[in-house]
């Protein structure tokens, strides 16, 4: 019985798009690559955008074989060793960091794309993001990293906050030094920070109640793979408690939430199919530098900021890249 979810997609070699070619047809023509694709959420949601993204980046055709953990992190080292199994060219790790730490764990000869808003050196993915070494490189959008930041902006919309939540998944690696960072920055503005955690979503609705009961004036969604799955409902949890909240990635305020600020995940995900594209062409991994955000992007909805009774700031407003109202 195989552990294998998802199906298999044949790419034509430049258009990226799906088809379907007759049996015959596919016997006369040369072996194609097989890519595997290893990802910790569920082929639902935002990973359908993600895998969009991949096939725009990725300029070589080939199959590719789906993987996904369904937001079950213990599943991905069994899913990895399949991949491995099969002998796929190339491994595309992608959502939690876990999932590209899987892969590495399983082959040291397969090259390993990861794409993850965890420290790529501090995880032990690679050895520096200039030389990478190894079989193992990718694409970081360094989120933990923007923690302050976020953090500073939510202050700012909401400057009588006495004092803040943060979300985090526990099973998330490194999820030590994801919150050192947002304490740190909390203690900044002297503010004090609760700690919630949710390892899968039916954690969601008692995180909420328990953050009523703190009465903690606003809250700050961490990056994690598991909440970008399920952004729709903790939008919706966020918006039926009347909780300002800031959160990673714009698909979040596109979906109602209040405000976002991070890299574009579609623009990530481009990233690791080019790399991919890259290694299929003959490149190696240890070769190619870990590729790093240029562009940050700060969105806010100003139809759920009215709804919360708040007033954005001119200065915030003004250095916003977008403003869906």
């Amino acid at each position: 019985m195989t552990v294998t979810v998802g199906r298999r997609e044949l790419l034509v070699a430049l258009g990226g798009a799906a088809a379907v070619w007759p049996l015959a047809a596919r016997a006369q023509q040369p072996a194609m690559p097989v890519i595997g694709w290893l990802h910790s959420a569920t082929p639902a949601g935002y990973a359908q955008m993600m895998t969009a993204a991949f096939r725009q980046g990725l300029s070589e055709g080939g199959y590719i074989e789906y993987r996904w953990a369904e937001n079950q992190i213990d599943r991905l080292p069994a899913l990895a060793a399949d991949l491995a199994r099969h002998q796929v060219s190339v491994i595309a790790a992608c959502g939690s960091p876990a999932s590209a730490l899987a892969a590495k764990s399983v082959t040291t000869s397969i090259p390993i794309i990861f794409e993850n808003g965890g420290d790529p050196v501090q995880l032990g993915l690679v050895a520096s993001l200039s030389r990478p070494g190894g079989n193992v490189t990718g694409a970081t959008n360094f989120s933990a990293e923007l923690v302050t930041k976020r953090l500073g902006l939510l202050r700012e919309l909401v400057p009588s906050a006495t004092s803040v939540a943060v979300l985090v998944n526990p099973t998330r690696p490194a999820v030590d030094a994801q919150l050192a960072q947002l304490q740190e920055a909390a203690r900044a503005l002297g503010l004090p920070l609760h700690i919630l955690k949710a390892g899968n979503q039916r954690d969601f609705d008692a995180v909420f109640l328990t953050l009523v009961e703190l009465r903690a004036s606003a809250l700050v969604i961490a990056a994690d793979a598991l909440f970008a799955d399920r952004r729709d409902q903790i939008v919706d949890l966020a918006r039926r408690y009347s909780v300002p909240t800031i959160y990673e990635v714009r698909e979040f305020v596109a979906a109602g939430g209040l405000m976002s600020y991070g890299t574009s995940l579609p623009d990530v995900y481009r990233q690791v199919g080019s790399l991919a594209g890259r290694i299929l062409k003959g490149e190696k991994p240890a070769d190619l530098p870990v590729t790093q955000p240029t562009k940050f992007e700060l969105v806010i909805n100003l139809k759920t900021a009215k709804e919360l009774g708040l007033t954005i700031p001119p200065g915030v407003l003004a250095i916003a890249d977008e403003v869906i109202e």
